[in-house]
């Protein structure tokens, strides 16, 4: 069955960086662009980036970009979140998410309903 597993989550101060790992199973990943997304305490779930399945296309939310980079290997059906520059307001569970399109471009490639299967979070807490 689909499996999607994040890690590398933790607590970092403000200013520090983190990498989180998404490796998913049960479907050939480089036909499915993947995405990450974030939930704080009391917020709705939001998007924080995604990648395409093949040329490695890349979107950003606006509150991330330039400090967050997502990359893939699909040979070891790999996706990963390089967070820098990290932010108290950065608190949050982060998943991962696999999304029922190849590619990934502009604005609503963040969309939820687009995402289909989804891992089960990770921590990552910001001190200030």
């Amino acid at each position: 069955q689909v499996q999607l597993v994040e890690s590398g989550g933790g607590l970092v101060q403000a200013g520090g960086s983190l990498r989180l790992s998404c490796v998913a199973s049960g479907f050939t990943s480089d036909y499915y662009a993947i995405g990450w997304f974030r939930q704080a305490p009391g917020k709705e779930r939001e998007g924080v980036s995604c990648i395409s399945s093949s040329d490695g296309s890349t979107y950003y939310a606006d509150s991330v970009k330039g400090r967050f980079t997502i990359s893939r290997d699909n040979a070891k059906n790999m996706v990963y979140l390089q967070m820098n520059s990290l932010k108290p307001e950065d608190t949050a569970v982060y998943y991962c998410s696999r999304r029922g399109y190849s590619y990934c471009s502009g604005y609503g490639s963040l969309k939820r309903g687009d995402y289909d299967y989804w891992g089960q979070g990770t921590q990552v807490t910001v001190s200030s």
